[in-house]
């Protein structure tokens, strides 16, 4: 059975509300004082639950991790969607790590670099070592900084390899890792791969989103662990340990999966 598909009013609700949020969340960022953790994790958590609320998207948190959750923790997931930003911004508040395009996309770009968004070229292997100074700096400070090592979407039925490189940051700061596994179901609580933004431009995305009837996304939280517990190991181990818990959550139900990509 086809998934079903939101009425064209629903769908201009929802992008009128997604404008309004721009415009509100840029004024918003334009105001917040780097050096205020607080305001600035606020901050976050509006900016993802904003988002969220514009489009009717519901969070499904596997974990809360405000039991778990500790500053300065470097925290992992797999790529399908630019929802993604949105769903871990709203539960775990962190500066992202993401490809340098996106610095250049219209408002959702300048957003970025005013909530802290660190923009790196994934094909060049010279930003690694910065990079890798510049997160573990602010690990080391207490900020939380997410990044997903797949390095780049995928279709969401699957996960593919994960990037060792950026692990040694929490080597260098020894700070705990978090690893944060993402499903996207449709109204029918079916698996979906309509929200993946592989293979898709921002504009037949964001139409393809708006025209589902439901998203409800499943976030699913690894017990934190840290460097320091594996001495022995290296960023390929520690990426391992992340990747291996993803792929085991995403496999859990792929039976559910309905294909009929719009």
């Amino acid at each position: 059975m086809p998934s079903p598909k939101a009425s064209f009013t629903t769908r201009i609700r929802r992008l009128v509300r997604l404008a309004g949020w721009l415009y509100q969340t840029g004024k918003n960022l334009n105001t917040i004082d780097g050096d205020n953790p607080q305001q600035r994790n606020r901050a976050v958590l509006d900016l993802g639950q904003g988002a969220l609320d514009a489009l009717d998207i519901e969070l499904d948190i596997g974990i809360p991790p405000g039991q778990q959750a500790v500053n300065g923790t470097l925290v992992v997931a797999n790529h399908v969607s630019w929802l993604d930003i949105f769903a871990m911004s709203a539960v775990y508040p962190s500066s992202f790590i993401a490809k340098q395009e996106i610095s250049k996309w219209p408002v959702l770009g300048k957003m970025g670099r005013n909530a802290g968004t660190v923009f790196i070229n994934r094909n060049s292997r010279r930003d690694i070592e910065p990079i890798n100074q510049a997160v573990g700096a602010a690990l080391k400070a207490g900020q939380n900084v997410s990044f997903f090592p797949e390095a780049r979407t995928s279709s969401g039925q699957g996960i593919l390899p994960f990037k060792a490189a950026l692990f040694q940051s929490a080597i260098d700061a020894d700070a705990p890792i978090q690893a944060v596994a993402l499903r996207y179901y449709d109204s029918l609580g079916r698996r979906s791969i309509e929200p993946s933004y592989a293979d898709v431009n921002l504009v037949s995305s964001l139409w393809r989103i708006i025209s589902m009837k439901k998203i409800r996304i499943r976030l699913d939280f690894a017990p934190l662990y840290r460097p320091s517990e594996f001495p022995h190991s290296d960023r390929y181990d520690l990426k391992d340990i992340a990747e291996n818990y993803v792929r085991e959550q995403l496999e859990a139900d792929k039976e559910s999966f309905y294909f009929d990509k719009a």
